[in-house]
């Protein structure tokens, strides 16, 4: 988790990059994370962005 937003964001472009697969960043009690999508409960969290390797607009 980080409270940096900028290098939350570099995280997870990075982290959908890496392996391919959509990745969620997201926001908890003031802290920003990242984590693949089809793993994310969003019940608990602030959805940021959904980084997608596949979409052809970044």
């Amino acid at each position: 988790m980080s409270t940096n937003l900028a290098l939350a964001q570099d995280h997870a472009h990075n982290l959908a990059c890496t392996l391919m697969v959509p990745v969620t960043l997201f926001e908890v009690d003031g802290s920003f994370g990242v984590m693949p999508t089809a793993d994310l409960d969003e019940d608990d969290v602030t959805v940021i962005h959904e980084y997608d390797p596949w979409s052809p607009a970044r």
